[in-house]
C-alpha cells in the first residue's frame, strides 16, 4: 500500500472543515434567537417582585409590631420605604414604586422596562 493510498494521516478535508463550520453557525444562530430577550423578561421580573417585596415587608412589620400603617421617616415621597430600610425590613428604595402607610403600593410614574 502506498502513502498517497493511505487517507489516516491526511487529516480533515475542505468539504468536512466547511459542513462542521455550517452547523457550527446553525447552533450559533438558533442560540442567540433563544436567549433574545432574556433580559428585558428578567427586568420586567424585578419591577414586579419589587411591589411584591414592598407590599410584603410592610405587612410583616405592621404584623410584627400590631400596627394599622408603617411608620414615616422623614417628608420624602419614599418615607415609608426608607423607614423599612432603617429596621432591616428592605435593602433599597423603590425605584418603581412608591409605599403608602397602609402597607398599599404606587407607581412613581417610572414605567418598568
Amino acid at each position: 500500500m502506498s502513502e498517497s493510498d493511505d487517507r489516516s494521516d491526511r487529516g480533515f478535508t475542505l468539504v468536512e472543515i466547511l459542513v462542521v463550520i455550517a452547523i457550527l453557525g446553525i447552533v450559533a444562530a438558533v442560540t442567540v434567537f433563544a436567549v433574545r430577550g432574556v433580559n428585558e423578561r428578567a427586568e420586567q421580573g424585578a419591577c414586579a417582585g419589587d411591589a411584591r417585596t414592598l407590599t410584603t415587608a410592610a405587612d410583616s412589620y405592621m404584623a410584627r409590631e400590631s400596627l394599622a400603617e408603617v411608620p414615616a421617616l422623614g417628608s420624602s415621597d419614599d418615607r415609608f420605604e426608607l423607614f423599612l430600610v432603617d429596621v432591616g425590613m428592605l435593602k433599597q428604595v423603590s425605584t418603581y414604586f412608591d409605599l403608602a402607610a397602609d402597607g398599599t403600593t404606587t407607581t412613581t410614574g417610572e414605567p418598568c422596562p
